[in-house]
């Protein structure tokens, strides 16, 4: 679908402020939303929100539907009298620059199950109802979801893949036997994802009611060592021990020589085929109650897929294969009607990539520091765009356009002189002025960008697992010079 001219900001909720050592759903996603609405933005653009496994990476959770409990904000719960003064008192000098994912996990987790005892202790009637509403209302997930994660701790976290064979292949005798013997385990699983939903939907609505939409991220692939890969193992193309054949990944590119090896599962698609693609449906409709608009990461996998045979070091040894993506399209578009999705379409397009977004209208993306690579075909240049797509000056997966122009070539930093023509702008505010002004209906700027933020504010390097994802800001950085600035070219560029 075609989305009105308008722009917005690109910023994980993990990257906020705050004194306990991550982003998380409380006043500092409301005072983000606030800082949108004063500048002008009409979308808020955040990664996964996912219960994050390997290398804390939000495109490998161990579900597709779960929130991430650490997105948890611990002061809402101070408020709403399932935590005391007394159990935040001995809170750690956490880092307010990175964010130190053990630890942060520890403490959290730790405050969390004090607050289930709590809840079971003095929960009157109506929040108790409340509470088995929400896991009624979500049984088909939360069901599954709370038992997985149980078991993961039961087994020191360990991938499924590991545990003994009875709970591997879900012997039904064997689940019952966990089940009964770790009720309260399994419904603090329960407790935390209600928690997570709520104060989630609590932002969404604000960010609504400014007249803010949400984009979300769907990953095309889910993580080996997850709940659906455990319950759902059919859909995926195991062997008979469940191990997978094939893995996800991407041949040799702009970000990697030897291609990047994800090791997610590949779908058995013939049987998504089957089942009208049931299960993608129960995962596009619990995607829309969370967010306004998707973007779906790696959409040229639905057109065809890199699949890497299992056990190789690297994604070189793939082989391009078909995806049944049309017609997966054609049956969402059945069930939703025009669905608002944004398509990465980076990487090696092909014209059949570019035929399944165009028959959907979906609009697809455009990266500025794509425009002057001599790798790449020229494409990305503003005077190239239609109105349909998305523009960005990068993504999660791009150094910041400052550490981006600092580590090109004197040849290529001329290019780009000359093609912006600055009048005394940096590169960060000459790229975002590029983006606003190009015809592109959408224009998303990550906040790295807006805060003038070297190779420090870097997100994500594609291929590596160490690092990564720990970017924050500080509160004070937030200032109204940057409002005033973009909200300015927001207004003369019509967004």
């Amino acid at each position: 679908m075609n989305f009105d001219r308008s722009s917005g900001i690109l910023l994980h909720p993990t990257s906020l402020p705050g004194k306990y050592g991550i982003g998380s759903l409380g006043k500092e996603a409301f005072a983000f939303i606030d800082f949108l609405a004063e500048a002008k933005q009409k979308l808020w653009q955040i990664l996964p929100l996912g219960p994050t496994g390997y290398g804390d990476s939000p495109y490998q959770c161990f579900s597709a539907i779960a929130g991430n409990p650490i997105l948890i904000d611990l002061d809402i719960l101070l408020q709403d009298g399932w935590l005391k003064k007394s159990n935040l008192s001995n809170t750690p000098s956490f880092s307010d620059e990175q964010t130190d994912y053990p630890n942060v996990i520890e403490f959290k987790t730790k405050l969390l199950k004090t607050a289930f005892v709590t809840f079971n202790k003095t929960a009157g009637k109506e929040q108790v109802d409340d509470f088995l509403d929400f896991c009624s209302n979500n049984g088909e997930w939360l069901d599954d979801y709370s038992l997985f994660m149980s078991l993961k701790e039961k087994h020191n976290l360990s991938s499924w893949f590991e545990w003994e064979e009875e709970y591997r292949n879900r012997d039904s005798k064997s689940l019952s036997k966990f089940i009964s013997g770790n009720k309260k385990e399994i419904e603090f699983q329960k407790f935390i994802q209600y928690l997570f939903f709520n104060q989630w939907l609590d932002v969404r609505k604000y960010a609504n009611n400014k007249g803010i939409k949400i984009i979300g991220d769907i990953p095309i692939y889910i993580s080996a060592d997850s709940v659906e890969t455990w319950t759902n193992s059919e859909i995926f193309l195991f062997d008979e021990k469940k191990n997978p054949i094939e893995v996800a990944g991407v041949p040799p590119d702009y970000f990697s020589e030897t291609g990047q090896l994800w090791g997610n599962p590949i779908y058995n698609w013939e049987i998504h085929k089957k089942t009208d693609f049931a299960w993608w449906k129960q995962r596009i409709q619990a995607n829309l109650k969370l967010y306004d608009i998707v973007r779906i990461d790696h959409f040229r996998g639905f057109s065809e897929f890199w699949a890497i045979p299992f056990g190789e070091e690297t994604a070189i040894n793939g082989k391009w294969k078909a995806c049944p993506g049309k017609e997966l399209f054609i049956s969402l578009k059945n069930e939703f009607g025009d669905l608002p999705i944004i398509a990465e379409d980076l990487g090696l397009i092909t014209d059949d990539v570019i035929d399944l977004r165009d028959s959907f209208s979906f609009p697809g993306m455009k990266i500025l520091q794509f425009a002057f690579d001599s790798n790449e075909q020229n494409d990305y240049l503003p005077h190239t765009y239609e109105k349909n797509f998305a523009v960005y000056t990068g993504t999660h997966d791009n150094d910041t356009s400052l550490g981006w122009f600092e580590s090109i070539s004197e040849d290529d930093r001329k290019e780009v002189n000359d093609y912006l023509c600055k009048n005394g702008e940096n590169i960060c505010w000459a790229f975002i002025r590029l983006a606003h002004s190009s015809v592109a209906n959408l224009s998303i700027i990550p906040l790295q960008d807006l805060m003038e933020k070297g190779t420090e504010g870097r997100m994500n390097i594609p291929g590596t697992t160490e690092g990564n994802w720990k970017w924050r800001f500080k509160k004070e950085e937030l200032t109204s010079e940057i409002s005033n600035k973009i909200s300015h070219l927001t207004k003369i560029y019509g967004r």
